[in-house]
Order: C-alpha cells, then sequence, then structure tokens
C-alpha cells in the first residue's frame, strides 16, 4: 500500500508516494538519492544512518518514511553551503576524524544537532551526543576533538 507524504530535506519539498513499510533511511538514499547517510546495521545500533529531523538526532532505519511526513530534515548533504564546509566538517578534517568515513555522517548529523542546541556544550553533552555511535578507526578521541574544534570556530 502506498501512502502521500511531504518532506523537506535540505530545504527542498519533496511530495512523493512510499510504501508503508519503507524506512526513511530507505527513502533518503534509494528515492531521494542522498547516499551519504550510510546504511549500517539498520537496526539503530551504529548510528552511521543519523539525520536531522525537526532539529533532533534520529536514527533513518528506525523511522518508517510515512512518520516523518510533514518533517524537516538535514541529512550530511546539507550540511556545506556551496563550495564551503560546515566547521564541523572542516574540523573532522582537520583532526584526522574521518577515516574510513563510514561512521562520518552520522557522527558530522549528531554534532551539528548538538552544536543548533547548545553553543558552548561540555566535554560530557559532546561524548553524550556522539554516545551510541560506532566508529571501528579512531578511537572517538579525534572525533570529540573535532566537535570541540568546531564549537571554538563557531564562537
Amino acid at each position: 500500500m502506498k501512502h502521500s507524504i511531504k518532506v523537506k530535506i535540505n530545504g527542498q519539498l519533496y511530495l512523493e508516494e512510499v510504501e508503508t513499510g519503507m524506512t526513511l533511511l530507505q527513502f533518503i538514499r534509494d528515492e531521494i538519492g542522498y547516499t551519504g547517510t550510510k546504511t549500517g546495521c539498520e537496526n539503530g545500533e551504529c548510528g552511521a544512518c543519523t539525520v536531522i529531523m525537526d532539529g533532533d538526532p534520529v536514527r533513518a532505519c528506525l523511522i518508517l518514511a510515512v512518520e516523518a511526513d510533514g518533517a524537516d530534515i538535514t541529512t550530511v548533504e546539507g550540511l556545506s553551503e556551496k563550495d564551503k564546509l560546515h566547521p564541523l566538517q572542516q574540523s573532522f578534517i582537520e583532526t584526522g576524524a574521518a577515516q574510513c568515513g563510514f561512521c562520518t555522517p552520522g557522527m558530522l548529523m549528531a554534532g551539528k544537532a548538538l552544536l543548533d542546541k547548545k553553543s558552548n556544550p561540555s566535554d560530557k553533552d559532546i561524548m553524550d551526543a556522539l554516545g551510541g555511535h560506532l566508529c571501528r578507526c579512531t578511537g572517538y578521541k579525534s572525533i570529540s576533538k573535532a566537535v570541540e574544534i568546531a564549537i571554538e570556530k563557531n564562537k
């Protein structure tokens, strides 16, 4: 069974017909074509599919596309403006936080959601925001350092 949804992704409005069981992750990647949002565990454990929905970081693999009807969503593709990287993206480059890159989109979106809510988050806030995001390469130090650098750049 198909349902009509209206969703804004990275500032662009989409009016689409989706199957009842399609996840937001499938919709973003397969229907809209934003492949920066990664498919990982598909059960909400790894965080690779994190997007910002109505201001909150969410696991796109756990949300049905029909549940996103009326939502405002930002994916990793929506972070940069034209040719200018978001300060988080730049700090990930500077610190080597983006190793294989698989977890990077989810980490960036979790960091962005944190910075949108708190202009000067504590170390605990940073760790809480990144908690539950799995990274096999960096050991998390460079990732949390990248968020700290982005905070300083935004001051």
